[in-house]
């Protein structure tokens, strides 16, 4: 035998995957630059969630419930769900790769929008199986195009609703006509990572068609208005054929006993969450005003972020990221989502946000 044999090879496709990249948080040299890249809370975490996190730590030396009991029955009671129909998971995203490697494989297809989430393709590739971009109308996905697509091989649909990065939303009929258009094959699955931020009456995050369908999933998580990202923790709702196929292949211990403990909390702290709607519901429309102000195009969004469009040279996104970094302000480049001309920005602080006006004003010399 040879004393140099070969490495290990992944099977094929691993290494086609283009890895996440997820928003800069750091900035050498500055110990605390202005975090707008993540869509993280503008106001933190509850304060509640903070005691039971810190309270849980007693106890970090058992392991966690493993079927988050607690945690199912709180969403079930704040939700007006069954806690026989909820899994939870490490972050919605863990979900998300789950669902893929349950129900697709080599052969098979998963769509999703052109500019969607950039976990969706990368899910689907692990799995084996190929990611079909469906090209999205006004940076909105679109609904005809999609069930056009579908073919014997597609076994899932994602759409996040409203979408990252571009935060456009399709309404309950159109959300309704996606579902009744797909063959009772096909999973789809409907990633409302932002819903407690949209205040429109004609938004519906599925937890109608996911309570009612059996092919139909819905996904939420604690990261964005709940403030806990840190911990990863996240939870969908379905029929129970696809509870009981989660269960299956989820690990046993995949949410820790501090977040459970801190989600349990958050849910519980609803003057908390209103605080941070109500907070968004005036910095985000006064972001897409002042950017407005300055000549830049911007898409209207109903989530936690803005995204923005910095067109001509010098003056392009590229180069408007750069200037904002410099001056300690971190936000978010979109190009890995096809939209090199775009940044994305999270909506922070009064002073945060009066802090990027005025550095995109420098930026394109109008300050």
């Amino acid at each position: 035998m040879s004393a140099v044999s070969a490495a290990p090879t992944p099977r094929p496709g691993i290494l086609d995957i283009a890895p996440y990249q997820g928003g800069e948080g750091r900035i050498p040299g500055m110990t605390k630059p202005i975090r707008l890249a993540s869509n993280e809370s503008a106001l933190g975490p509850s304060p509640r969630a903070v005691a039971a996190y810190r309270e849980a730590a007693d106890d970090i030396f058992r392991y966690p419930d493993g079927h988050a009991t607690a945690l199912r029955q709180a969403l079930a009671r704040h939700h007006g769900l069954s806690a026989d129909r909820i899994v939870c998971g490490a972050g919605s995203d863990d979900l998300i790769h789950l669902l893929a490697a349950a129900y697709a494989g080599p052969g098979d297809e998963v769509l999703y929008g052109r500019h969607g989430f950039a976990i969706y393709p990368i899910a689907t590739q692990t799995a084996g199986a190929t990611p079909v971009a469906v090209p999205e109308k006004n940076l909105t996905f679109d609904v005809d195009a999609t069930l056009a697509r579908v073919t014997k091989k597609t076994k899932l649909v994602f759409i996040a609703n409203p979408n990252n990065p571009t935060g456009t939303f399709i309404p309950r009929d159109a959300l309704a006509r996606l579902h009744a258009g797909l063959p009772h094959s096909v999973l789809l699955v409907v990633d409302s990572a932002y819903a407690e931020y949209v205040v429109r009456n004609d938004y519906d995050p599925g937890l109608t068609l996911a309570g009612s369908a059996p092919n139909v999933v819905m996904t939420r998580t604690f990261s964005k208005i709940y403030a806990l990202g840190g911990l990863r923790l996240g939870w969908c709702t379905a029929g129970p054929a696809v509870i009981d196929v989660l269960n299956r292949v989820r690990n046993p211990f995949n949410v820790s006993s501090a977040a459970i403990a801190a989600g349990l909390a958050a849910l519980e702290d609803v003057a908390s969450v209103d605080r941070a709607r109500a907070h968004n519901d005036v910095w985000r429309p006064w972001l897409e005003r002042e950017l407005k102000a300055l000549g830049l195009e911007v898409v209207q969004g109903v989530a936690n972020f803005v995204l923005a469009r910095f067109l001509a040279p010098p003056r392009d996104a590229a180069a408007a990221w750069e200037f904002l970094r410099q001056r300690g302000i971190l936000v978010r480049k979109v190009g890995v989502y096809h939209l090199p001309d775009y940044l994305r920005i999270t909506i922070g602080t009064e002073v945060e946000m009066r802090a990027v006006v005025a550095a995109v004003a420098a930026f394109l010399g109008k300050s």
